[in-house]
C-alpha cells in the first residue's frame, strides 16, 4: 500500500486527488500481464489501453482538459513507472508527441 498523504499537500487539489487512486487502480489492472518478450507490441497495447481509458487525454489540451498540467503529469507517471516501466514509457512518449504539436503547432496540427 502506497502512502498517499502527499496529495494533501497544498499544490495538489481535487482534480489531482481524484486521479491518483484512479490511475493506481488502472495500473493494478493493466500493467499485470504486460509481455516483455515483445516489447514494440506491449507498448502499442499499452498505448491503445491508455488512449482508451482516458490516460492519455492528460498528455495534450482538448477532449475536457485545458491545458497540460505538469503535476497531473508527474502523478500518472510516478504511478505508471510505479507499476511498470514499459506503461510509463509508453505513456510519456505520446506526451513527447502531441505535447509540442498542441502548445505550438499550427490550427491545421492541432485539429488533425
Amino acid at each position: 500500500m502506497i502512502d498517499a498523504s502527499y496529495l494533501a499537500w497544498p499544490f495538489f487539489d481535487e482534480r489531482h486527488r481524484a486521479l491518483a487512486p484512479a490511475i493506481t487502480a488502472w495500473a493494478e489492472k493493466n500493467c499485470v500481464a504486460i509481455d516483455h518478450h515483445d516489447v514494440d507490441a506491449a507498448c502499442r497495447k499499452l498505448v491503445a489501453q491508455l488512449g482508451r481509458d482516458g490516460v492519455l487525454k492528460h498528455t495534450a489540451p482538448g477532449d475536457g482538459v485545458e491545458t497540460i498540467d505538469v503535476r497531473t503529469l508527474a502523478l500518472i507517471r510516478e504511478t505508471l513507472a510505479r507499476h511498470s516501466g514499459l506503461a510509463d514509457f509508453a505513456f510519456a512518449m505520446q506526451g513527447l508527441g502531441a505535447g509540442p504539436i498542441s502548445l505550438f503547432g499550427s490550427k491545421a496540427q492541432r485539429d488533425e
